[in-house]
C-alpha cells in the first residue's frame, strides 16, 4: 500500500522557517515524482515544488522561488520542503503527493494528476 506522511507544519512568525518533510512509503524513489501543494481557505489548490526523482529535476513555483528549496532523501524515501523568510500569505495546508512513473518533468503535471496524496500539514505563519 502507498502512503505518503507529511510532518513538520507549525506556526511560526514572519521571516521564520520550516521544513516540511513527506515520508513515502510503498514506491521505489526510482519511479516516481513528488510534489507539494498547498490549499488555503476559499482559494484553489497551488503547486508549490516538486522534485522527479529519476533525474533529480526540480521546480520552484513563482510565489515562493528564493525562498522554499525541495530536497530529496534519496534511499530514505523521504521529500523534503524547506520555507524560509516565511510570509502570511504562505500560511495554507501543505500536502504532498506523488505521481507514478512521470513521463515528462514533474512541473508538468497538475494536482489531478498526481495518484497519491498525504493527508497535509498545517503552517500558519503569523504577522
Amino acid at each position: 500500500e502507498v502512503q505518503l506522511v507529511e510532518s513538520g507544519g507549525g506556526l511560526v512568525q514572519t521571516g521564520g522557517s520550516l521544513r516540511l518533510s513527506c515520508a513515502v512509503f510503498g514506491l521505489s524513489f526510482d519511479d516516481y515524482a513528488v510534489g507539494w501543494f498547498r490549499q488555503a481557505p476559499g482559494k484553489e489548490r497551488e503547486a508549490v515544488s516538486c522534485i522527479s526523482s529519476s533525474d533529480g529535476h526540480t521546480h520552484i513555483g513563482d510565489s515562493v522561488k528564493g525562498r522554499f528549496t525541495i530536497s530529496g532523501a534519496g534511499a530514505k524515501n523521504t521529500v523534503y520542503l524547506q520555507m524560509n523568510d516565511l510570509k502570511p500569505e504562505d500560511t495554507a495546508v501543505y500536502y504532498c503527493a506523488a505521481k507514478l512513473s512521470p513521463y515528462y518533468y514533474c512541473s508538468e503535471y497538475g494536482p489531478n494528476e498526481y495518484e497519491y496524496w498525504g493527508q497535509g500539514t498545517q503552517v500558519t505563519v503569523s504577522s
